[in-house]
């Protein structure tokens, strides 16, 4: 058997195997609902205070904790050698003595390790151990240069850090491990150790596909090791990154139990959704298996003050949009010995308020009809056209759906079989350029079978790989032809004439033009179309402005019905044009061709605002949740208070004619009248401050 060959093997075996093994109950992690996190440092072992930190996470009901227990720093008395011993441990035993009061108090303990770094007298005895850069060098940490970076492919990831852990498993009673930073989902680097040598070149498919495998072996192994403990224990790594993570999500969620997204807040222009879109990532590759969202209290902006509290409606709703997403929350502060308080409350009233209302998130299945295919080969792979980030086409789909109220889920691009893609009427391909033979013939089954499609710019010019094709592999689904390569602007973008009226058109009146895309591909002429190209020309001098090609036969949106699918396809990179630019008449062609696709959904609500939903089948029977985002610092900052949105009208249509009699506000908690005619449940909520849950028994 082949290496390649056993991972497969050891992936797939861990994605068949049932969440609590055959006909037994579920693992606890599946049933956790709160985790908290105390992350200290090595000053902080001078007197630390186990029993009024336990006092605080009891407070928060939480059902897992996590506590430092070594790596870089041993927080225990170790014994394995270059295992780096705190400074300030002496006679304590730190791990030790949280395991005990865990253990007491009913909580669950992961042990938070680090494989990142070793301290020097490691990386002299074990100098195999450390990255290394194209001269030889050791990779030292920028603020911490006396620890040496390690090589995940070195043996320090599969001698040293096992024997750490079976010292641990050997000492303590508790529950897993959990590794920080490890493994990173983004763009791997070169390293030229001795273990790297011959490695493929950086950013290609092979160098990408042997940084997997490296990140599957050590997955599995130390699983392994972690449940020679017991069957429930567990192995936890990184797994955040969002849209744009680069590591394959769906090969590793096959081999992980428990999904963690160290998505701890945002910064600079990062926008408020950034959570919820990792919480839908996260559903996409585990379906329905734990996956939790770190939240750190601390102000993780930039610059960063990691001792400071954040603001606390911005902890808030980092927090609500993981809970609402599907994910469990797990609060996270840094240091033993806060002297900044003012999180403690936020994390307290946001944790008690879900234990109480704790069955309205036990998520039994979502209610959206819709699905957005989220693509890491683009992330990997693609050359975006004009430079920049390939997830921004992804992510001005996002900012339309959110501004059209649509619900919707993420389906990963390796998940397009009938199975994942039954309960969906309707996909957005936002520029999924590098699509395989075989989801070419997904997509077409799924059109065959009566679904819509939505696709933009470059979807199924290349393969998996990357190669461009001689014709796009959904050619012939949409109808297209290419003619000629991607055409870039030139001082101004291109623009799209209005040809005939269609809905996907509707509220352009009094306008023959509309702005269209920075780039586009040119497609030969296709009949019928309600748009087509004006290509760019100059923006500067004044006297220069003009088209000098006023009118083609190139469309610039492609509509067609098939039966009972509704298909668009739109050339240019609309998605990414419009998150650049905000435009809103991008905006509108985006949601225009969405309700044109998708007249039906299974939740419509109705009001001002920007609001973002998500609805689920509960273990009480169902709840809408609808997080305001209605603020000046919705695209970067922190939110410093709430605006509520005023009334919302909600239409819910119940599947399969199910029957409710109650709609009870969490947040606010009051109950509102509801009339249920048939399907159709209607309510009105008064306002949203900044998150509501509307439980529907």
């Amino acid at each position: 058997m082949t290496r390649r060959a056993a991972m497969a093997l050891l992936g797939g075996a861990a994605m068949a195997a049932p969440v609590g093994g055959v006909g037994g109950p579920a693992p606890w992690y599946a049933t956790m609902r709160r985790c908290g996190q105390t992350n200290f440092n090595e000053h902080d072992l001078a007197g630390y205070d186990v029993a009024s930190w336990m006092d605080y996470w009891m407070s928060l009901k939480v059902d897992a904790l996590l506590i430092n227990g070594g790596g870089i720093l041993a927080f225990y008395p170790t014994k394995v050698p270059y295992h780096h011993r705190s400074q300030y441990l002496g006679t304590r035993d730190l791990f030790g003595d949280f395991a005990k009061a865990c253990k007491s108090h009913n909580i669950r303990l992961v042990a938070r390790m680090d494989c990142n770094y070793v301290y020097e007298d490691a990386a002299k005895a074990h100098p195999e151990w450390i990255e290394r850069l194209a001269d030889g060098s050791p990779v030292v940490h920028p603020q911490s240069p006396w620890l040496f970076k390690t090589c995940m492919y070195s043996s320090y990831f599969t001698g040293q850090m096992p024997a750490i852990y079976r010292e641990m498993n050997s000492l303590y009673d508790f529950d897993g491990f959990f590794t920080n930073g490890w493994p990173g989902v983004n763009r791997p680097g070169p390293c030229h150790c001795e273990a790297c040598q011959g490695a493929p070149e950086p950013g290609t498919p092979e160098f990408l596909d042997r940084h997997r495998e490296r990140v599957l072996e050590i997955w599995n192994l130390w699983n392994s090791i972690a449940r020679e403990k017991g069957p429930e224990n567990v192995y936890v790594g990184n797994l955040g990154g969002g849209i744009r993570a680069v590591l394959d999500l769906k090969q590793i969620a096959g081999a992980a139990h428990w999904f963690n997204a160290d998505h701890q807040g945002r910064s600079g222009e990062t926008p408020v959704w950034d959570c919820a879109q990792q919480g839908r990532v996260a559903r996409s590759v585990m379906r329905g298996r734990t996956a939790t969202n770190v939240t750190g209290a601390y102000a993780n902006t930039q610059p960063l003050w990691r001792h400071a509290s954040k603001a606390p409606d911005e902890m808030t709703m980092w927090l609500a949009q993981t809970a609402a997403s599907g994910m469990t929350p797990w609060l996270h502060w840094l240091g033993g010995k806060p002297e900044d308080n003012r999180w403690r409350e936020t994390g307290r009233e946001f944790f008690t308020w879900l234990a109480a209302n704790e069955r309205h998130f036990v998520n039994r299945a979502p209610l959206a009809n819709l699905a957005v295919v989220f693509s890491q080969r683009m992330n990997a792979l693609y050359r975006t056209p004009g430079g920049g980030d390939a997830a921004e086409y992804l992510q001005g789909i996002y900012q339309a759906l959110l501004e059209g109220r649509f619900l919707f889920d993420f389906v990963h691009e390796d998940s397009l079989d009938a199975a994942s893609l039954g309960k969906y009427d309707a996909l957005v391909l936002p520029n999924c350029a590098l699509l395989g033979d075989s989801q070419c013939g997904q997509l077409r089954d799924f059109a065959g079978r009566g679904g819509s499609i939505l696709a933009t710019f470059e979807t199924s010019f290349y393969d998996e790989k990357g190669a461009e094709r001689a014709a796009p592999g959904l050619a012939d689904l949409f109808g297209i032809t290419p003619d000629g390569g991607v055409v870039p602007p030139n001082g101004n973008a291109a623009y799209a004439r209005i040809e005939r009226r269609h809905p996907i058109l509707d509220g352009f009146s009094r306008t023959a033009i509309l702005p269209f895309a920075e780039h586009y591909r040119p497609l030969k002429a296709v009949q019928g179309s309600p748009a087509t190209m004006i290509p760019p020309y100059p923006a500067f001098p004044p006297e220069m402005v003009y088209p000098r090609t006023a009118r083609t036969t190139q469309p610039a949106a492609v509509v067609r019905e098939q039966g009972e699918s509704r298909l668009v396809f739109l050339p240019g990179d609309v998605c990414r044009s419009y998150w650049r630019s905000q435009n809103p008449d991008l905006s509108r062609l985006l949601e225009n061709s969405i309700r044109w696709m998708l007249p039906h959904q299974p939740v419509e609500v109705a009001g001002d605002g920007l609001v973002e939903l998500f609805a689920w089948k509960t273990e009480a029977g169902y709840a809408i949740h609808l997080l305001n985002y209605t603020n000046p610092d919705a695209m970067r900052g922190w939110f410093a208070r709430n605006y509520a949105t005023g009334a919302q009208k909600v239409r819910v249509t119940l599947p399969g004619g199910a029957k409710v009699s109650r709609a009870r506000l969490l947040r606010a908690g009051a109950d509102v009248n509801l009339d249920q005619h048939g399907e159709a449940v209607e309510f009105t909520i008064p306002e949203v401050r900044g998150y509501e849950v509307v439980a529907l028994s």
